[in-house]
């Protein structure tokens, strides 16, 4: 019985401390490579608009802009493809209990993203190379597949996280075992569409505020030149069209969760028992089972959850204690991101109102300096609604199959490995953002005044 515990007993300690430094370094992991993945997906969609300005109307700052961005196109998948190879690895090597038995059931998506991941660099390597070398239509529309790639890329990667939500696609046998297995049902759960939606309308709304963001700075300093207003007008364009969709999207979203994963929809409302006619939960805390220093909206929970004030709204009360999710991290990180996203449909709204009865901006300066931190706050939502996700499923890495804690690894040296990951991710953020500034620079100093269209090496 002594040799039991004496083995069992630092065994259990170092899975604890495994399961917090994995979880620490896949949220670090998650949290950077997502920004570089929205970028992926909605970059090459920026760049095809400018481009096809520019080849449609022989506009030189449509072609000055596309040539522009593709170069931070090019940076920032660069820097997408390191972190996207350490997640996959990390995947593996921190939770085999994840991948040993399901690997065969959620393989494929991740095999068919890597196909698209390599396309979207062959084709951005064709259309950087291309300039002065191809046709002005075949160079134009070497975009497309860089566009279709990374849409098709996030949607099986989607997919994966949209299962390990609501896992179909395979049978537990008797012993234990997988069988049965699908891996297409898998692939495409009831849940992939909508979660991939989700995200999708997310990418564009951070990448194009926060592309938009910078030539709205420019503008509050005195900078009102036409590459500055298209610069702004493309990218900020596209996301103010996606904020009013994302609300639709999420109702769905939010509404199918209540459904799927009430735990994580009770931790999100902040509702500590189910009941009918329940309030909305504006701010607070959960303290002790009570809710403290909230808000309470009456009804208005019922109704926005089921279209009915006298509806039922699950609450944590039917949720094992073991499988409470943190309720106040959930809560808080889902009213960052709705608060947010409320703000930039307001400020999406008067930029369509404007355009809708003068054909342009506003020229309020209230409205530039909206738009000019538009940017940072749809990157501070994309990243608390990540959260509300992976932290909203805790304890399970599969939704009510498998915990987290029977999933991680009883290796030694993950503690390492996060710190290290960690100062890694630091110096990758540091050089893509010096690389970006040093782009920008000589763009603005003026190299890219020619912009040709083909190999005559005629500019506009």
């Amino acid at each position: 019985m002594r040799i039991e515990e004496s083995v069992v007993e630092p065994l259990l300690a170092v899975v604890d401390a495994n399961l917090y430094a994995a979880r620490y370094q896949m949220a670090i992991s998650l949290g950077f490579h997502i920004i570089l993945a929205s970028f992926g997906v909605a970059y090459p969609f920026f760049t095809f608009l400018a481009h096809y300005r520019g080849y449609r109307k022989r506009d030189v700052v449509g072609l000055r802009l596309a040539k522009r961005w593709s170069k931070a196109m090019a940076v920032l998948f660069a820097v997408g493809a390191v972190s996207g190879t350490i997640l996959s690895f990390e995947m593996g090597m921190l939770w085999p209990g994840l991948m040993g038995p399901y690997g065969d059931v959620i393989g494929l998506p991740f095999a068919l993203e890597g196909i698209f991941f390599f396309i979207e660099a062959i084709f951005i390597g064709i259309y950087l190379y291309g300039w002065n070398r191809l046709s002005a239509r075949v160079h134009l529309f070497t975009l497309v597949p860089i566009a279709l790639s990374g849409l098709a890329g996030s949607f099986f990667i989607l997919t994966v996280n949209s299962w390990m939500n609501g896992p179909e696609g395979f049978t537990i046998a008797p012993d234990g075992s997988i069988t049965d297995i699908n891996p297409w049902a898998a692939m495409f759960n009831s849940g992939a569409l909508v979660a991939w939606l989700h995200m999708l309308l997310a990418a564009y709304m951070m990448a194009g505020f926060l592309l938009a963001s910078t030539y709205a700075v420019r503008w509050l300093r005195g900078n009102r030149s036409s590459v500055t207003r298209l610069g702004f007008l493309i990218p900020f364009t596209v996301a103010a069209i996606a904020a009013p969709l994302q609300v639709m999207v999420g109702d769905i979203a939010a509404r199918a969760l209540m459904e799927r994963q009430p735990a994580k929809f009770a931790a999100m409302e902040l509702l500590p028992d189910t009941r009918t006619r329940a309030p909305l939960t504006v701010g607070g805390i959960y303290v002790d089972g009570e809710v403290v220093g909230a808000i309470e909206i009456p009804l208005l929970g019922s109704l926005l959850a089921t279209r009915d004030v006298n509806g039922e709204v699950p609450g944590l009360d039917v949720v094992p204690d073991g499988d409470v999710p943190p309720v106040n991290v959930v809560h808080i990180a889902f009213q960052v991101m709705v608060g947010i996203g409320t703000f930039l449909v307001i400020l999406a709204g008067w930029f369509g109102w404007s355009w809708f009865r003068r054909r342009g901006p506003p020229e309020s300066k209230l409205f530039w300096i909206g738009a000019s931190s538009a940017g940072v706050l749809a990157l501070i939502a994309l990243e608390a609604g990540w959260t509300v996700t992976e932290v909203g499923r805790q304890p399970w890495i599969v939704w009510q199959i498998v915990r987290t804690s029977d999933a991680v690894s009883a290796s030694t040296g993950i503690v390492a490995s996060a710190i290290a990951i960690s100062a890694l991710y630091i110096v990758l953020g540091i050089v893509t953002i010096v690389v970006l500034r040093i782009i920008a620079r000589r763009m603005d100093a003026g190299d890219d005044v020619h912009t040709p269209y083909g190999p005559s090496g005629t500019s506009t």
